[in-house]
């Protein structure tokens, strides 16, 4: 059984990691928040220390690593612009970090976490879940099978409504979220560039506080996508139904099911990573370059 600490658990997606947690028969031995709207504990690890302070907590792991009950994994739930911090703090205390994606928002981030893997013999995993999805996986067979030289025409759709609570959460800041395409769309184009190979060109069409649309040109094919946290974007159709999420994924035209599926795909990714072979900072790489460029990009009309 293995120790873990995690950092964020108050957030929306923590839920997710405390149940890979309980599904691999690990213990959670402490977590951090500056909230304290953390109940959901009960449900997984209610014996587990609880801090709201950052320094209370680093002290708390040390006396652990002091009496030999040292922490073996800190799983990382902030706010995406904190990640980079408590990766460090996590490799530090001589424990491997698990963090939530975007691993970390600037690509050059990524070279400084890489040198203190070096320095501290830890290892730095993250969360992309999507390359564990049946269909997704089924679907990366098919196209590693067809022929090299055919370009793959891709239209990605993903709707996944938020209130206004949103933009005056630090989500809504793109400092500190990196904006709508890193905060919603990561994983997305994640998967795509797994898939499809690296980005050639980089083409943003619109980018507003609640949608963003552009084209990616990668290796073997032509991406159009399209990103809203609106529900106004929603079809109507899947509108009617109470639906407030919205994911389609288009290959030639052939809609790919991929909707359900996702309940234990955290717990696949830590099944993974227990046994060694977790998704790191060069696994991390290329869709982090493609958000960081997509910030960075003039807008285009599209044609």
């Amino acid at each position: 059984m293995k120790n873990f600490a995690l950092i964020g658990v108050a957030g929306f997606v923590a839920p997710r990691h405390l149940q890979a947690i309980k599904d691999t028969g690990n213990n959670l031995v402490a977590a951090l928040d500056r909230f304290d709207s953390v109940g959901i504990m009960d449900s997984y690890f209610p014996q587990a220390d609880f801090f709201t302070e950052f320094e209370r907590f680093d002290r708390h792991l040390e006396k652990l690593r002091r009496q030999g009950r040292k922490i073996d994994y800190v799983t990382i739930c902030s706010p995406n612009y904190l990640h980079d911090s408590h990766i460090r703090f996590a490799l530090r205390h001589q424990a491997d970090a698990i963090c939530e994606k975007p691993l970390v928002l600037n690509p050059w981030n990524l070279d400084a976490l890489a040198e203190i893997e070096r320095e501290t013999q830890r290892r730095v995993y993250t969360i992309l879940q999507l390359r564990l999805h049946p269909a997704i996986q089924q679907l990366k067979k098919e196209i590693d099978l067809s022929p090299k030289s055919k370009r793959i025409n891709v239209e990605l759709k993903y709707i996944t409504s938020r209130g206004n609570w949103y933009h005056h959460s630090w989500k809504g800041d793109g400092s500190k979220s990196g904006g709508i395409a890193t905060n919603i769309g990561i994983h997305f184009f994640d998967m795509l560039l797994w898939i499809f190979g690296r980005t050639t060109e980089n083409i943003l069409i619109k980018l507003e506080d609640d949608h963003a649309s552009g084209i990616l040109q990668l290796e073997r094919a032509t991406v159009k996508w399209f990103l809203s946290i609106n529900t106004d974007h929603i079809p109507n159709d899947v509108r009617a139904k109470g639906k407030r999420t919205y994911r389609s994924l288009q290959i030639e035209g052939k809609e790919i099911e991929f909707s359900d599926g996702f309940t234990d795909l955290h717990t696949k990714c830590y099944q993974q990573i227990l046994a060694g072979q977790g998704f790191g900072i060069e696994d991390a790489r290329p869709s982090i370059e493609t958000v960081y460029k997509l910030r960075k990009s003039n807008l285009r009309e599209s044609n």
